[in-house]
This record gives C-alpha cells, sequence and structure tokens, in this order.
C-alpha cells in the first residue's frame, strides 16, 4: 500500500483528491496538510510514502516546506496549477521526484504516484518542457541534477556500465539505473550517448 499525504491550502482540492485517491486498491491517503509548515510536520508524524506539494501555499511555501524534508524518506511530487516554468528547476533542485499541473488526467496522477513511488523521476510535458526552453536550458537542466546523479553523469561519460559504476560508488546496481533513468529525464535526453555528449558540452564530464 503506497501511503499518501496531501498538501494544499484549499479544503476543495485535498478533498477531490482523497476521494479519488481513496477509491485505488493500492493507495491510501495517510493525511491533508493546509499550509507547507504542516505538511512538514505532518510527515515526520505520519511517515508517508510519497507527498503531493502544491507550490503555492500560506506560512510555508511549497519550496520551502522541500527544503525542510531534505534527507527524509519521502518521495515529493509537486502538484501545482501555477505554471510558471521558472518553478520547475528550483522544485526538482530541492528534491522533488515529480513536477505535474493540477489540469493532469486523475489516471496519470495515479500512475505517477505509483512511478515516483517505485524511485523514478516523472515530470509533466510541460514541465520538461520548462526545464529545456530558453538558451540557458541545459544549464538549467543541469542545476536539477543531485550531486549523486552528477557522480553518475561523470562516471557514465567516462564510459562505466552501471555495475562498474555501482563497485565505485559502493551501491546497488539497482539504484545506479534508478540514478540513470533520473538523469536522463531530467536532462532531456534519450539515452546515454546522449547524457554523454550533454556532460562533455557542460564541463561534468
Amino acid at each position: 500500500m503506497i501511503r499518501v499525504l496531501i498538501a494544499d491550502d484549499h479544503p476543495v482540492v485535498r478533498q477531490g483528491l482523497r476521494t479519488f485517491l481513496e477509491i485505488q486498491e493500492d493507495i491510501s491517503v495517510v493525511g491533508e496538510a493546509a499550509d507547507g509548515a504542516e505538511a512538514v510536520e505532518m510527515t515526520a508524524l505520519l511517515d508517508p510514502d510519497v507527498l503531493l506539494l502544491d507550490l503555492k501555499m500560506p506560512v510555508l511555501d511549497g519550496l520551502g516546506a522541500l527544503t525542510k524534508l531534505s534527507g527524509q524518506d519521502v518521495r515529493v511530487i509537486v502538484l501545482t496549477s501555477v505554471s510558471d516554468r521558472g518553478d520547475v528547476a528550483p522544485a526538482m533542485r530541492a528534491g522533488a521526484a515529480g513536477f505535474l499541473y493540477k489540469d493532469v488526467d486523475p489516471g496519470a496522477l495515479v500512475q505517477a504516484i505509483r512511478t515516483v513511488h517505485g524511485g523514478q523521476v516523472l515530470l509533466a510535458p510541460e514541465a520538461a518542457e520548462a526545464m529545456l526552453a530558453g538558451s540557458d536550458h541545459e544549464q538549467e537542466a543541469a542545476s536539477a541534477l543531485t550531486d549523486r546523479e552528477r557522480e553518475v553523469l561523470r562516471l557514465l561519460a567516462a564510459g562505466r556500465s552501471n555495475r562498474e559504476i555501482a563497485r565505485e560508488l559502493v551501491v546497488a546496481e539497482k539504484t545506479v539505473k534508478t540514478h540513470v533513468s533520473n538523469v536522463l529525464m531530467k536532462l532531456g535526453v534519450q539515452d546515454r550517448t546522449q547524457a554523454a555528449l550533454y556532460a562533455v558540452r557542460n564541463g561534468l564530464a
């Protein structure tokens, strides 16, 4: 069972999400938070697997909550109605595992929760485009990588296999596969070769 916490300052949004998610056989809504500070407190108290987090909230906004949740064992999906493309990279850099807009198809939201819970990163197409748009898109995309993902990218660019990367970083090969998937998603590239070229172009190799 995937334990989900909903953080949004609009009661009608929280209720709608809860009603829909609770009919899923593999999802349980463990709580609702009305602001970012409450989301941080309830995450510590309820230990959810996935947090659905709005960005624009009172007391503490979504980015502030993400920063405070850094290091906690919760996967965060930003679910926002704000379409400012400048929000995407800061949210991913702060530790979000997903970025979706509130007009997302309900079925796609459920699938996103399952995907992110499984260790992957998921971006709405518009959010992915936002990270890749503009002349500085590559620097912005690179800024969304975690330190460990940068390490994996550097080793990947050096031609190392997943097994070799796992040995060097002293982690499971499955963990490396997840990191590689996240790197490809965040950089908006299709394969390891494109990721390696990206790393060389941007001085990350």
